[in-house]
């Protein structure tokens, strides 16, 4: 045996393949993995496998103590009303872009189309795994809503302001623009504006803000952090902007323009309600344990419906953040936004599909219902493309939400040097304020192939070109 494969972390078909039934008793056994020292792979599943058979031989072990206690307690004994059954024969879900899309997030969308509130599934060609359902999965569900299935980011969302301003204004006023961008915007979990630098913004005085109390105590820390921008791949950008043709709907012509782009979503606030959320339904929602993070909220409940509003009040909160930022940069600038656009994605839509009224989660995922304006970006050194959408069903109306990683976070640090990172920005002409290793554009599909991949979803209307970046510096994660 190599040794990478020793290496290896186990995971839960490793412990199912070995009789380890999928409840919490698999679970304390992950848990326990993560803490191994001294083991390799297959003496740790040596060690399961003893602990299964003999549990009371490992009352006292400092590392499998609690798992021996789970089985002598029966926790591993699966009693057939214990869990919501999933349904086994699921209807298939549309795939784009299947080429380029990791193994972990296509398992984590057939495990989400087996729920019993599933009506339709599609993944997109920027997906990959995250926490319930993938990054890049639409799942369309009856009266129930999946607060993982939107994600802890809640309304989370893309905004693009287009300048009366020409290409030219970047390059001869460069260094004005970085100190625009420096002095208006603000990055990093956790960071937020105090005293009299905090924003004011009519979603402050929103009445779904009294929902409860819970949501009415996290009103001053959404206050405090109103106009900011977050962490992980959050940012603020100039660019140019390319119309190839005029664009009557928009009412601009053919060119290129000076234009900021802005991704970010709503901050703790919106952590805070998914975390809080997810607790409940999982409390309620009773699912195997493969499936436990895809725990929904029934809408006739009374839980099903403070998330629901409590969701919608995050991504209000999340438009207003941006709308901030683009407000202080026009208005620093000097310019007139010619069109403004923003979607967001980490959300769930009451949608109709079949002629019947389902609700569509959007994690990591544009709206793309016939008409309607999408911003989908590529990396700091890619382009992002303005779209249209083409109304598909069988991508119930989506399209990807950007280029999506190729590299985890962990790999990226690990294995990309800062020095080569800096030297291919610079080949591309990219000023950089901030960001971190894992954010570098190695780190992501190539954006051209992804949208090759979803042209039946989405038309491109403009072509934007990132020119100068601002992202968290402190390894924030909050994205």
């Amino acid at each position: 045996m190599t040794q990478k494969t020793e290496n290896k972390p186990i995971n839960g078909n490793d412990l199912i393949a070995l009789g380890y039934p999928e409840n919490e008793i698999l679970g304390i056994a992950l848990k326990i993995n993560k803490k191994r020292t001294g083991f390799t792979k297959a003496e740790m599943l040596e060690k399961y496998v003893q602990v299964m058979a003999s549990p009371q031989d490992f009352v006292e072990d400092k590392i499998f103590k609690t798992l021996a206690e789970g089985f002598i307690n029966g926790i591993h004994i699966i009693k057939e009303d214990e869990f919501i059954q999933l349904n086994e024969n699921p209807n298939d879900f549309k795939l784009y872009g299947a080429e380029k899309i990791e193994d972990g997030a296509l398992e984590q969308m057939k495990v989400a189309m087996k729920l019993p509130v599933t009506v339709a599934g599609a993944l997109m060609p920027d997906a990959h795994q995250g926490y319930g359902l993938p990054i890049g999965g639409v799942l369309a569900t009856k009266n129930a809503i999946i607060p993982y299935g939107v994600g802890v980011d809640i309304g989370c969302r893309m905004a693009l302001s287009i300048y009366d301003l020409p290409a030219s204004h970047y390059f001869e006023h460069h260094d004005i623009l970085k100190d625009i961008m420096l002095k208006n915007t603000k990055f990093g979990a956790g960071h937020g504006f105090h005293g009299q630098y905090k924003a004011e913004h009519h979603v402050l005085d929103d009445t779904k803000f009294e929902t409860n109390a819970f949501i009415k105590n996290l009103k001053d820390k959404a206050w405090s952090q109103l106009g900011t921008s977050g962490g992980g791949n959050h940012f603020v950008e100039f660019g140019l902007i390319d119309f190839k043709t005029d664009d009557k709907k928009l009412n601009i012509q053919k060119g290129t323009y000076l234009a900021l782009l802005t991704h970010s979503g709503s901050r703790g606030f919106g952590a805070t309600i998914a975390g809080h959320y997810t607790k409940i339904a999982k409390d309620v929602c009773k699912l195997p344990y493969k499936a436990q993070n895809l725990a929904y909220l029934d809408m006739n409940s009374e839980a099903g419906q403070e998330y629901w509003l409590a969701m919608n009040l995050a991504g209000e909160y999340a438009s207003a953040c941006h709308e901030i930022i683009h407000q202080k940069m026009a208005q620093s600038l000097g310019a007139e936004v010619l069109a403004k656009v923003e979607n967001h994605h980490n959300f769930a839509w009451k949608e109709m599909y079949n002629n019947e009224e389902v609700i569509v989660h959007r994690k990591g995922s544009t709206p793309a219902a016939k008409d309607v304006m999408g911003i989908i970006p590529g990396s700091m050194t890619a382009p992002g493309f303005l779209v249209r959408g083409k109304g598909e069903e069988n991508a119930i109306n989506s399209a990807s939400h950007g280029a999506g990683r190729q590299m985890s976070r962990t790999q990226a640090i690990k294995s990309l040097s800062q020095n080569k990172i800096n030297d291919y920005l610079n080949d591309f002409g990219i000023t950089l304020i901030g960001g971190g290793k894992d954010e570098a554009p190695m780190a992501y599909k190539d954006i051209h192939e992804v949208m090759a991949a979803q042209q039946d979803l989405v038309d491109v209307v403009a072509t934007f070109t990132p020119k100068m970046v601002r992202m968290a510096d402190d390894g924030s994660r909050e994205d």
